[in-house]
């Protein structure tokens, strides 16, 4: 008989199918590879010996770690999308659209009009193994999970872009008490919205809609966000229960059609020697050369440690130190001397605050009687959580805590790096204070979460994982990529048939490359002095902690509790500050313990924050997810000087003018921050109505999203979508959006050009989105900066349209639109001043938030503003800064308007005391990439921190409060220093 055998060798999964003459399915599997691809396809065919053996065999192998195994094997390869689509029109010819979700693959087929087919490529967001690692973040298997998700009463907005991102809007929902059911629906509301916007791309998902994929096959809870976002219904969208195995059945139906033809011994024959073939990868040099090495290693390493005393033993006074960190708590017991008594380290397994009453309960059981707590503090991202809980005595910033730790080791320390599950904290020592921080930005590559994703992808726990690196004798070399990018190196080594041993040191050697070179970005081990102890879970890890030391070319110190020493710092500064006497629940308290968690929506202003409400005994409560103080006290906070809320305020506030010519709608997005004043006047003297955009929303956003063509565009980019639907939906008679290369020349560039999406993004939403033929989009190239030309060109177009327009009222228009574009410019100057002699008469601290016009969006900035002045601040924005008399030259080319007045405003802070500045990055834009640089020396030079938070979907601000919390730290140590009187925040 003739046997067709189709082979799909995902990046994570082996699927086979077998077929006989008339297409029947005579076997299925669908099973985890654990990256031993070969090995295990020759295992499948040893397996299937007995069906197979005597019957002529047609095969053919598909998917993105097949490849490499047909290279080597010499058997037939078929392209994936190529093999899915002979199946669907096989099997369901009335498909349109195909969407598969595999392990760490996802693509959409267009079937119908013009076929096409858009696959991920270096990105494994919103696939298999994305879901899998947010299971194992709320310590729930996948089943689990899906389960779960059927009973959610509310959605988060979570990107889905990669885990890394993912769990920078996860964990602190956790950590704040979220609900498992609303979090595990809303990771799949994620998966959905990054097939739509990262996957279609503009392209509608419309007609019948196969679903394929194990994540489709089996998570009833994503099929049911994809067919409510998607609007279908029981006929369109198609469900087959062969949907693991789609792929594999297309490759057999393909192999089916094949000239040639194999024997079972063949098979077996061609596996053997695709086993055999040597790994193509040269690999680095092993971590270590012998057994002696590292055993020489250890013993250096084992010198830094605390001294140990049995809690259960102990009598007398103790302090409790909690580290609530993104994905482990930890908590750490002392007694006078700075013994350890007791400590504890585990994950958060999604629930926190349980971690935290067992621990209390336990110490408190081994303690009896015979000890006091004399006092408590809690750091890290659950810091607020368990001071609401438990009554903890003190809050700590994670920099303080750690700094405290690494000081107890080392009085003359120098640098310390804190690696973490997700955070990297890096920071200089100067005078016994901390000089400047380091932390890493949006994504956590080279943190703990980076090696543990890929351990968990191949199946093996991290322990092992890390273990078999150790004696790796040629570790891969992955470079300094982030997790999204180093999937497809790791898909690679695994095509190239490298040993598991081999990958997990190059993860481990990634890990210190992204450490020292994207976080530190340091030139040589001087630049980080003599005395460097590390600390964090992360260098626990021998193979990291190695990798860091040859490739610093330097000796480090790593406490014996490097898991530990926020927790231990903190117990330190619950011993300095003790009254005497801790708030801390006591044992009877514990043992009455309730928590409820309620998700609200906050209506007091325009931002609608998704509030966690927790409740807790004798009444106490923590509200989270807010960017105001308005939830908590029901007031706006105190009443500082906010640049970003003026300005924002101006441009919600222009005049209007009555209808005569008709309504002119102009989207507030991108450039339009900048010049509504002026486009608001000019059109309103021209006897237009101007309809603007409402306020940026979540649901202004999604209204567009589907017409985004490009996942990796800036996310200001992307709200444009949404406005310009809006816009759309009010009816206006016109859309007026220009393109504009130029901005105004204010003096401070050697030219003076918008960035190329500020300048082109009208061209996008002319070419992805459908504006009805009533409305006119107006999208033309216009130039401010020479009011002559302006006058001439914009007469031009506007008589093409308005043929009784002339040109002398468009002169009058334009001389009135300049004035108050002009008028808008001072009244910000004006209130930056105000703002900065607010600051010097109350002694308060000031902050320059320096970012671009758009970035007072309060959707686009997540209420960042909001959260800086909470913490005490008066708040300056970029352009609100006096500019330098002359001009001063930088570094690199200066020829964009809005980075050259980041520049003045960093050399403006420079002489200013009592400020810094932070700032705002828009993730993706590659322009930032030069202007991050130069504006952190010109800071550093003049002595100054540098502090720099990327923006995006994500809009939890836990590692933003941290970040700006360290900031604040670090200006208070430095006043403390040089013993000068310093301003409140």
């Amino acid at each position: 008989m003739h046997y067709k055998i189709g082979i799909d060798i995902g990046s994570t999964t082996l699927k086979c199918v077998v077929l006989d003459e008339s297409d029947n399915i005579l076997y299925k599997s669908y099973e985890r590879h654990m990256s031993r691809v070969r090995q295990l396809t020759l295992e499948k065919f040893v397996e299937l010996e007995e069906l197979l053996r005597g019957n002529e065999l047609k095969v053919s192998i598909t998917g993105s770690a097949g490849l490499g195994v047909s290279d080597k094997s010499g058997l037939p390869f078929v392209q994936e999308v190529f093999a899915t689509s002979q199946a669907a029109k096989v099997y369901y010819p009335q498909t349109d659209v195909v969407i598969e979700l595999g392990g760490e693959d996802a693509k959409i087929l267009f079937l119908q009009g013009t076929p096409e087919e858009r696959m991920n490529s270096t990105c494994a967001g919103g696939t298999g193994s994305f879901i899998d690692q947010m299971a194992a973040l709320l310590a729930v298997d996948v089943g689990e999970l899906d389960r779960l998700s059927l009973r959610h009463t509310c959605l988060y907005p979570i990107a889905s872009r990669c885990g890394v991102f993912a769990k920078t809007d996860i964990q602190p929902l956790i950590n704040q008490g979220a609900q498992k059911e609303d979090l595990a629906a809303s990771i799949f509301q994620a998966v959905v919205d990054q097939t739509i916007a990262g996957l279609a791309q503009g392209r509608p998902i419309v007609g019948n809609v196969l679903f394929l994929g194990g994540p489709l096959a089996f998570l009833q809870g994503l099929r049911q966000r994809f067919v409510e976002t998607l609007k279908l219904d029981e006929r369109s969208a198609i469900f087959t229960p062969l949907a693991q195995y789609f792929v594999a059945l297309g490759a057999a139906i393909y192999a089916g059609g094949l000239p040639q033809s194999f024997c079972y011994g063949d098979l077996i024959a061609a596996m053997e020697r695709a086993l055999k073939a040597p790994s193509e990868s040269r690999g680095l040099p092993p971590l270590f050369e012998s057994d002696a090495e590292y055993e020489a290693f250890q013993k250096r390493h084992q010198s830094a440690k605390v001294d140990s005393v049995d809690l259960a033993e102990y009598c007398g006074g103790v302090y409790i130190g909690i580290d609530a960190g993104s994905t482990t708590t930890k908590l750490a017991v002392i007694d006078e001397r700075d013994n350890l008594l007791y400590s504890h380290y585990c994950r958060n397994n999604g629930n926190p605050l349980e971690v935290v009453l067992q621990e209390l309960g336990t110490i408190y059981f081994l303690g009896k009687d015979r000890i006091k707590v004399l006092g408590s503090a809690v750091t890290g991202y659950g810091e607020e959580l368990m001071l609401g809980a438990f009554d903890v005595d003190e809050g700590v910033v994670e920099t303080v805590a750690h700094y405290t730790a690494a000081r107890h080791f080392n009085p003359d320390v120098s640098f310390i790096i804190d690696i973490g599950g997700q955070d990297m904290k890096c920071f200089h020592i100067k005078d016994g204070a901390i000089d400047s921080i380091l932390l890493n930005e949006a994504c956590s590559s080279g943190c703990g979460s980076f090696i543990e994703t890929f351990a968990n992808s191949m199946g093996y726990p991290i322990e092992e994982f890390a273990r078999l690196g150790l004696f790796a004798k040629a570790p891969v070399d992955l470079g300094t990529r982030c997790t999204v990018f180093m999937n497809s190196s790791v898909k690679q080594a695994q095509k190239d048939g490298a040993p598991v041993e081999d990958i997990s040191a190059g993860l481990s050697i990634s890990v210190v490359k992204n450490a020292l070179y994207k976080v530190i970005r340091v030139h040589s081990a001087d630049e980080l002095g003599e005395n460097i102890v590390v600390q964090g879970g992360t260098f626990l890890n021998d193979s990291v902690l190695r990798s860091f030391e040859k490739e610093l070319g330097h000796d480090v110190v790593r406490p014996q509790i490097a898991g530990l020493m926020g927790a231990y710092g903190a117990a330190l500064i619950a011993k300095e500050r003790s009254k005497g006497q801790s708030t801390i629940s006591t044992r009877e308290e514990l043992e009455q313990f309730t928590h409820t968690s309620v998700p609200v929506t906050c209506k007091r202003c325009t931002n609608h924050c998704r509030l966690t409400i927790n409740t807790f005994p004798g009444g106490r409560k923590f509200i989270s997810g807010n960017k105001c103080e308005r939830p908590v006290t029901g007031e706006k906070g105190a009443d500082l000087p906010n640049l970003y809320q003026f300005k924002y305020g101006l441009l919600t506030s222009l005049p209007r003018f009555p209808n005569k010519r008709g309504t002119m709608g102009i989207p507030l997005a991108l450039n339009m921050y900048e010049n509504l004043p002026f486009w608001n006047t000019f059109f309103g003297r021209l006897g237009f109505e101007v309809v603007v955009s409402d306020s940026s929303t979540r649901k202004l956003y999604s209204s567009g999203q589907h017409t985004i063509p490009s996942d990796t565009v800036c996310f200001p980019a992307k709200v444009t979508h949404g406005h310009i639907q809006n816009l759309i939906g009010k009816g206006v008679d016109s859309i007026f959006y220009p393109c504009m290369s130029y901005n105004f020349d204010e003096g401070m560039s050697d030219n003076c050009y918008n960035c190329p999406v500020v300048a082109y993004y009208p061209e996008v939403i002319f070419a992805n989105m459908s504006v009805p033929p009533n409305i006119r989009f107006l999208y033309p190239y216009i130039s401010l900066n020479d009011r002559d030309f302006f006058v001439k060109r914009i007469t031009g177009v506007l008589r093409e349209y308005w043929p009784d327009i002339g040109k002398r009222a468009v002169a009058d228009a334009a001389t009135a639109a300049y004035d108050a574009l002009e008028a808008h410019h001072n009244a910000i100057r004006e209130e930056g001043l105000r703002a900065i002699q607010y600051a010097k008469d109350h002694r308060r601290k000031t902050i320059i938030l320096s970012g671009r016009p758009y970035h007072i969006d309060p959707l686009i900035n997540h209420g960042i503003d909001n959260l800086i002045a909470s913490l005490g601040f008066v708040i300056l924005s970029e352009d609100s800064v006096p500019a330098l008399p002359e001009y001063h030259r930088v570094n690199v080319l200066n020829q964009w308007t809005y980075h050259a007045r980041m520049y003045n405003a960093a050399r403006q802070c420079v002489g200013m005391p009592d400020t810094e500045m932070v700032q705002l990055v828009s993730f993706g834009c590659g322009l930032d990439a030069i202007t991050t640089d130069e504006v952190r020396e010109l800071l550093r030079h003049g002595g100054k921190l540098y502090t720099q938070i990327k923006i995006d979907e994500i809009n939890n601000l836990g590692a933003v409060k941290i970040r700006l919390r360290s900031l604040q730290a670090a200006m208070n140590g430095r006043a403390e220093e040089s013993r000068l009187p310093t301003g409140k925040a």
